[in-house]
């Protein structure tokens, strides 16, 4: 499983270009999130690391089940080891026999087969700024995930920082987004593609997820909501009571 997780987070930062990259953790580590969020409150970012990125450099062995990384580089597969999970955990329950499997694993949502009652899953997905719900999807089966700057936050008012890392840049990214979610056939597509469209932001995030046939919902600093093309055919016009609810992470 671990080998299938290195696997898929470097596919997923070939697939973006590298803003998806899982070697940012020396920037976050710089950026100040060495501790608990408890701990860091609203403290100046005190992080440190000589770690560096370079995911091109990695080296996987299938056959001898070996990772390995150059000297000096740092891995954080980051939330693609929930949605990753999420898909094991979904493919073990169906292969034991249960007609209708709805896994969550800190916001990260995968779907599959008849939902309680039959029919399709319905899910509530969470304004990132409001209390009312962003938009409810339909699902068959596949997965949802969100990246949102907004709850995993840290410092003083003047120097907000946040874990979504531009590798671009090396810094908490600044793209004009409050969230991001994507609707994807397996957990940790979506969170790849969730954490890219958000770094990429309305000028590039739209195109980037229509370039691998997938559609999501980006919400900007104001609160506004932005669907991609195909979106709306997924969206229910008001959540039913029970709807499950999908948070953002």
């Amino acid at each position: 499983m671990t080998l299938g997780l290195v696997q898929r987070a470097l596919q997923g930062a070939r697939a973006t270009g590298g803003r998806y990259d899982p070697t940012v953790l020396g920037d976050l580590l710089r950026a100040g999130y060495d501790r608990t969020l408890e701990q860091l409150g609203d403290a100046p970012a005190a992080g440190g690391s000589p770690l560096t990125r370079g995911y091109d450099r990695i080296v996987i062995d299938p056959a001898g089940s070996s990772v390995t990384l150059p000297a000096g580089v740092g891995l954080d597969p980051g939330g693609i080891g929930k949605g990753y999970a999420a898909d094991l955990l979904v493919e073990e329950l169906r292969a034991a026999g249960a007609a209708g499997v709805c896994v969550n694993l800190g916001g990260d949502l995968r779907a599959d087969g008849q939902a309680p009652g039959g029919g399709s899953w319905v899910v509530g997905i969470q304004h990132p700024l409001r209390p009312t719900p962003a938009a409810t999807v339909v699902l068959d089966r596949g997965a949802i995930a969100t990246s949102s700057r907004v709850r995993r936050t840290w410092g003083p008012p003047d120097d907000r920082r946040h874990h979504l890392i531009d590798p671009s840049t090396g810094q908490p990214a600044r793209s004009g987004l409050a969230a991001v979610t994507v609707l994807a056939a397996q957990g940790w597509q979506a969170e790849v593609l969730a954490k890219a469209a958000f770094l990429g932001g309305l000028a590039d995030g739209p195109a980037l997820l229509a370039t691998v046939g997938t559609v999501g919902l980006l919400v900007d600093n104001q609160g506004g909501l932005h669907p991609t093309a195909g979106f709306a055919r997924f969206t229910a016009a008001s959540p039913p009571a029970g709807a499950i609810q999908e948070v953002a992470r």
